[in-house]
């Protein structure tokens, strides 16, 4: 163990000297108060240390102790509806040893050490396994199993394995290796900046279906995707987060606040364990990980809950679970990168950020995909991360956003002038994008109808042409366009308010089956098809426009999923009979 002492303290920054026997990245106790810390910078045997904690009163000569081991998880049952703060220590754990206001140098096991935990093996004495198998299950919530994977690297053949009750401790299995005999538990550790093994990644051709019609039908993401969410404050990234959240069809859920203001948090905690996940009927938290690092606390441990997360993530897709990962947002972690780079004085790349900050990025959202998991039976996993970005004043020309978007293959913008016209979620439908949509067109068309895509392009197109005749009704006014064109300019109009805005807090339509998206789709286009036929043989459209059965396209969004193909049906009906009333109507004038 080597010791050290404190020779500068600059902010969450302390420069230690006397530490020649540390390594990079190990994890350091900073004085008698116990703070965590980690080495991010060695020269000689000088150490800068960037400490997760408070570091008010700190001063030079105080000891600054090695543990000679990287800032790592535990990793095992207890996980699910826990909330950590970004070094993984157990908030309500650590709520009830000192009250509501936190001490500095605390520490609590980040698993329950008392909580005893039936397993049940699914191998036997005898057995070979190599890293990644599945040795038993945990049944940790009423919708996770959580299964026990032998930890990676190690190899060879089961000398006794027990059913029963555990804690996370107690050795639960024995396995015979090259080295020697090994006990192993219920949990293992795993150092956080390496990204934990699998086999081989697998191409994105499955979407992640959230039921967010913007997303699932103009802009999908692909299970094991990464996507950035930018946009300016209030325009509704924290709500996007939560509505992805609650529905993407995830078998378990990450949710990292990172920087982000208490408020938003609490929001999460409140809302969670009471919102019915749709799959399952349980309560939300019975599959949801937290790891709450708010603005208030130390800023140096942002970037700390970022590997945390995915950490945690990694080790669920392992088992092989489709896991969705929220970052709210990377904009406060890259602004801990630019304090801490500040403060070790090295030469600021653009806006004062470090010149490696793409990089960081990078190595963070690399860490998703839909893998080949490892162990000696075939089993898929999949990581999805999306990713919510803060540029100042909503200009995303800044560093972090560029970075991000270099990255990404999914960016829905958010537009504050949607924003401000209530128009939610305000993703601009002009600038957004998925790299996705082509891998994915095949899978849509096959599992939902084999005619999706041909009406995600009409209505994309529709959208486009919106933009291009807006600048001309600015120019020469409405009464210049033909009745075609107007009719297009409807059919936009019926698109982004009867399709694309969408009501997070409607208890209908906060999600929309894909089927129910198609069938949205289809009306849209079957009123511009009819109405533009009826143009063509003389009907007025201004008829056309009046016509009642445009209300019920409206309102079909409101329309609850097992009476859709009834009230489509009806719909379409209706819509027949008042073209053929406004074509006579047109006629007879």
């Amino acid at each position: 163990m080597t010791q050290g002492r404190i020779i500068k303290v600059a902010g969450p920054l302390v420069i230690a000297d006397e530490m020649r026997g540390a390594d990079m990245f190990d994890v350091v106790r900073v004085s008698d108060k116990n703070l965590i810390g980690e080495i991010i910078e060695m020269h000689g045997d000088r150490a800068s240390v960037q400490v997760y904690e408070e570091t008010a009163g700190l001063g030079p000569g105080e000891k600054v102790v090695s543990t000679g081991k990287p800032l790592s998880v535990e990793l095992g049952p207890g996980l699910i509806g826990s909330i950590f703060d970004g070094i993984q220590r157990p908030l309500e754990e650590i709520m009830r040893m000192c009250g509501t206001n936190l001490q500095r140098g605390i520490d609590a096991p980040s698993l329950p050490r008392e909580k005893k935990w039936h397993f049940t093996p699914l191998k036997k004495a005898g057995d070979a396994v190599v890293g990644g198998d599945t040795v038993g299950t945990v049944r940790e919530t009423a919708v996770v199993n959580h299964k026990i994977m032998l930890p990676a690297g190690l190899s060879g053949r089961i000398k006794e394995i027990k059913e029963g009750d555990f804690t996370v401790e107690e050795t639960v299995y024995t396995v015979e290796t090259e080295k020697g005999e090994i006990d192993l538990t219920l949990m293992q550790t795993w150092p956080v900046r390496k990204g934990r093994p699998y086999k081989r990644k697998l191409s994105p051709d499955t979407p992640l279906v959230t039921g967010q019609r913007v997303i699932d039908a103009l802009f999908p993401i692909a299970k094991g995707g990464v996507a950035a969410v930018p946009g300016p404050f209030g325009s509704g990234k924290t709500v996007v987060q939560h509505q992805l959240a609650k529905w993407a069809a995830a078998d378990i859920i990450v949710y990292i606040g990172c920087g982000e203001r208490g408020n938003e948090m609490t929001d999460v905690l409140n809302e969670f364990p009471e919102l019915k996940d749709p799959r399952t009927g349980s309560s939300l938290m019975e599959r949801t990980v937290l790891i709450a690092n708010t603005s208030d606390m130390p800023v140096a441990a942002r970037e700390a809950s970022i590997y945390t997360g995915i950490t945690i993530a990694e080790y669920f897709r392992d088992m092989g679970y489709t896991v969705a990962l929220m970052a709210d947002s990377t904009s406060r972690w890259a602004e801990a990168l630019r304090e801490m780079s500040g403060r070790l004085e090295e030469m600021p790349g653009e806006e004062g950020y470090p010149a490696y900050l793409g990089s960081r990025l990078a190595q963070f959202y690399e860490r998703a995909g839909r893998v080949e998991v490892c162990g000696s039976e075939a089993a898929e996993g999949a990581l999805s991360v999306i990713g919510a970005v803060s540029p100042p004043g909503g200009d995303i020309s800044e560093p972090v956003s560029q970075a991000t978007l270099r990255i990404v293959k999914v960016f829905w913008g958010l537009d504050s002038s949607l924003a401000y016209k209530r128009h939610f979620p305000a993703v601009n439908w002009l600038t957004s994008y998925s790299l996705y949509a082509e891998s994915l067109s095949g899978w849509f068309n096959e599992n939902v109808k084999p005619d999706w895509f041909a009406l995600r392009g009409r209505l994309m197109a529709t959208l486009q042409e919106e933009a291009e005749l807006e600048e001309i009704v600015k120019l020469v006014g409405m009464d210049a366009l033909s009745a075609a064109d107007r009719l297009k300019l409807e059919t936009a109009r019926s698109v982004r308010e009867d399709f694309l805005h969408q009501n997070a807090f409607d208890e209908t339509d906060t999600y929309t089956s894909l089927f129910k998206q198609y069938l949205m789709m289809k009306l849209i286009m079957n009123f511009y098809d009819k109405a533009s036929d009826a143009i063509k043989k003389g009907a007025s459209v201004e008829k056309i426009v009046a016509m009642p059965s445009r209300e019920s396209i409206g309102r079909f969004k409101y329309v609850s999923e097992k009476n859709i193909e009834n009230e489509y049906s009806g719909i379409i009906t209706a819509l027949e009979m008042d073209i053929k009333e406004a074509l006579e109507a047109s006629v007879t004038e």
